[in-house]
């Protein structure tokens, strides 16, 4: 995962900078008030090859993550177990030689 975070912030650090810093000034109301971010960050991210293969590789574990946040938008702590499943897949992938 720390090669695919680098590859994104380098290529969309702007895209990340701005949806971090939305998630963060909106705890109640991330999901629907920073979702245009979101979408600019992930559409930016998607023309990267690593990052590419992340998504088609691990994309079980990131489903579940995802649910499980829209199931505890209010405590996304509880989502430890998903996202550390998808965070071991992502670390695992690598571009084919």
């Amino acid at each position: 995962m720390q090669a695919a975070l680098e590859v994104t912030a380098r290529y969309c650090r702007t895209e990340m900078e701005l949806y971090g810093r939305c998630v963060a000034n909106s705890p109640e109301t991330w999901q629907k008030d920073c979702d245009g971010l979101r979408v600019n960050m992930v559409r930016c991210a998607n023309t990267h090859p690593i990052v590419q293969r992340i998504k088609e590789d691990c994309a079980e574990p990131f489903s579940a993550f995802e649910q499980c946040l829209k199931e505890n938008q209010a405590s996304v702590l509880n989502c430890s177990e998903h996202v550390n499943a998808f965070l071991s897949c992502a670390d695992r992938v690598k571009l084919p030689a």
